[in-house]
């Protein structure tokens, strides 16, 4: 296994508070049925949260962000390149105003459409399989 995604599972088995409880409630499709991942390896980064049917990355900053601006806007900027976009929190807000997060990140979802839709009227029958329509 490689070193990025060595890192992204160590990050996984041991999250920060507020990880933990914004991961309590995006798992499992609970906001507007998406589905997001944690810990995820892109490109030559980790992000902490992503839904890759809408493109959406949700990250989590604590203090150590406050130094780090300039590698947070490149990385940001890398990422929206790629198509994502990007959501930051301060783990802050997540402990104090959970329900306030949960409201961004659902109405980002809402304004933004599945990128993979699923076929209307599921599959269709192989030729062979299809009965004539008299």
């Amino acid at each position: 296994m490689d070193r990025l995604r060595q890192n992204a599972r160590a990050l996984r088995h041991d999250p920060t508070k507020a990880e933990r409880l914004l991961w309590s409630q995006l798992r499992y499709w609970q906001i507007e049925g998406a589905k997001f991942r944690r810990q995820q390896p892109i490109g030559r980064y980790i992000v902490d949260f992503v839904c890759f049917d809408r493109k959406i990355i949700i990250e989590l900053d604590g203090g150590q962000h406050a130094e780090q601006t300039n590698y947070d806007s490149e990385r940001d900027s890398w990422l929206r390149l790629q198509g994502f976009s990007v959501l930051r929190f301060w783990n802050n807000e997540v402990l104090l105003n959970l329900s306030g997060v949960k409201e961004a990140i659902q109405n980002k979802l809402k304004s933004t459409p599945f990128l993979n839709p699923s076929p209307q009227g599921g599959r269709s029958r192989s030729k062979k399989q299809r009965q004539p329509n008299y």
